[in-house]
């Protein structure tokens, strides 16, 4: 894997750690001298790949949806990321909590609120009449964006990546899964350029969720601390932000980021709760509950939505942006995701990543944003305007709707605090993610790497922030998944492929038992394939399947 044992480099493969600091470096030299012809040269790529994308990533993702379905029901829904009989590594609780945090705290936050409102006004599924039943739909629609569909890429990232790490013995890396298509190939440029490609659409979706966090950030400051936003404002937030993820990377202080995430949990459980009974209850839950049935009625429609007859550019603005971040950031989150589920099966992964995230997701927009359609809708406040004007101020705008006072004021500034420690555990985890890659799924890559490659996201954040903010940030993560989208399709037969070597599960007592094919490839040492476990003694019977 051409891992340096000397100089800068040591730890890292040296030919992937230059391209891609080359590359990524170039990017950032170009748009920070060339901002305004970088911002039009990327809104212009948007533009040119809309017509392909509404249809490519649709049904890109459409498919992902279904084969992960397959997955958890059908004939390999016993087979075990792991031995055959291994436990799982943490509890379903520990697991399911973990999840939660893993990769949409930030976007939820940033537009749990301005989606549904914007939706409301605005989409070709209604007479955009801005009554309570179009409410309905843009809830549904909001949902749709943040629910199953989404999920269903990071799952397949993370099913694919524990499914060869724990059962096959290779690397945590995306190019293991490309072993049984790529074979020896894997190891040599093709397999360096696949790592590669998802460095880079890890750099930038993490780059756009850390720019509109920000963002958001500066929001809250303004409508809390009345602090004028500027971009100066943005980028002295983003720094602290990323010297606060830095340090807790120098210190090794792995307890102080999980005890984070745990107090993310729990705060972000506490609003939840202050929204429910301080807020509109009963239309809450009723709006919540009506609204994820019309979604659950409308999701193979919207699924196979692809805006033919190019009337809107809603697919655009909306679904292309969507999907491509959702791609994009599937690399990082996909990898955290796979190192917490060693031991699931196949049935036990599926339900747990596509539904539990989907139901956590619907709760949280269903509460943020029914009370911001509620306050619009019943309580004559201008919810509408306040947004349309400035997007990253939605979250404090429906909290000062609700005319609290000061009980307004502390949860809005709590608000600011869990935006913020989520961008440092989403950075900090990030730069882990990218170096893991870069060091060929080394679980402990060199810290001096982790700090250059802090360095760079928030150089790449700040010049993507000066080059035009939102729409800059949005065509940049469009552009980046692309190339991405190509090595998800080689997973997908690579995944197949090896699926197709294992047995149909068979049953030992009350445990599931699924027996496994000689995989290992061929290494350089000359060494012949072997079997990576030992078949379990109760199916000593059943004969070996021949690797062909």
């Amino acid at each position: 894997m051409e891992i340096a044992t000397t100089g800068i480099f040591k730890g890292m493969n040296k030919t992937m750690s230059i391209f891609s600091l080359f590359v990524i470096l170039v990017s950032v030299s170009l748009t920070g001298y060339f901002p305004e012809k970088s911002s039009q040269f990327l809104v212009a790529l948007r533009e040119y790949l809309t017509p392909f994308l509404e249809w490519y990533y649709v049904l890109l993702v459409a498919f992902l949806l279904f084969f992960m379905i397959w997955l958890g029901m059908g004939r390999y829904r016993n087979v075990r990321l792991g031995g055959d009989l291994e436990q799982p590594e943490f509890t379903f609780f520990s697991w399911i909590s973990m999840l939660f945090a893993a990769g949409t705290g930030v976007g939820i936050l940033f537009w749990s609120v301005a989606q549904p409102i914007i939706q409301f006004q605005n989409n070709p599924f209604t007479q955009n009449d801005m009554s309570p039943e179009s409410a309905i739909v843009g809830m549904s629609l909001t949902y749709f964006h943040w629910g199953l569909n989404g999920w269903a890429i990071f799952s397949f990232i993370a099913i694919t990546m524990a499914y060869f790490s724990y059962r096959h013995d290779y690397p945590l890396t995306i190019r293991s899964s490309l072993y049984p298509i790529l074979e020896k190939l894997v190891d040599g440029f093709a397999g360096r350029f696949v790592d590669v490609l998802a460095v880079f659409g890890t750099v930038f979706g993490i780059a756009t969720t850390l720019g509109l966090g920000v963002e958001q950030m500066n929001a809250g400051l303004k409508e809390v601390l009345h602090i004028q936003p500027s971009q100066t404002l943005q980028l002295l937030v983003m720094s602290i932000i990323m010297l606060i993820a830095t340090f807790s990377v120098v210190s090794g202080v792995s307890k102080g980021v999980k005890l984070l995430s745990e107090a993310n949990f729990w705060l972000s459980i506490l609003v939840l709760l202050f929204l429910l009974f301080f807020g509109p209850t009963q239309y809450l839950i009723g709006v919540t509950i009506e609204s994820t049935g019309h979604y659950i009625q409308n999701i193979l429609r919207l699924t196979f939505h692809t805006n033919v007859t190019h009337d809107t550019n809603w697919q655009a603005v909306w679904t292309v942006f969507f999907w491509g971040w959702w791609i994009a950031w599937s690399p990082f989150v996909g990898m955290f995701i796979a190192r917490i589920s060693r031991g699931r099966t196949f049935g036990e992964f599926v339900l747990g990543v596509l539904l539990t995230p989907t139901l956590i997701t619907i709760i949280w927009i269903g509460l943020f944003g029914g009370t911001a359609l509620y306050e619009q809708l019943f309580m004559n406040k201008d919810i509408i305007g306040a947004v349309n004007q400035d997007i990253s101020a939605a979250l404090f705008i429906m909290i000062e709707s609700l005319d609290m006072g000061m009980l307004g004021s502390f949860i809005s500034f709590m608000m600011i605090v869990l935006i913020a420690t989520y961008l440092i555990t989403s950075a900090n985890a990030g730069t882990l993610v990218i170096t893991t890659i870069l060091a060929s799924g080394s679980t402990t890559p060199p810290t001096a790497h982790r700090i250059l490659w802090g360095l760079i996201l928030t150089l790449l954040t700040g010049v993507l922030i000066v080059a035009g903010g939102l729409e800059t940030l949005q065509a940049a993560v469009i552009a980046a998944a692309l190339p991405f989208s190509v090595v998800i399709i080689i997973m997908m037969f690579g995944l197949v492929k090896s699926l197709s070597l294992e047995q149909t599960p068979v049953r030992s007592g009350n445990e599931s038992i699924s027996v496994r094919e000689p995989w290992i490839l061929e290494k350089d040492t000359g060494e012949e394939p072997t079997i990576i476990d030992e078949l379990n003694p109760n199916i000593k019977d059943i004969e070996e399947p021949e690797y062909k």
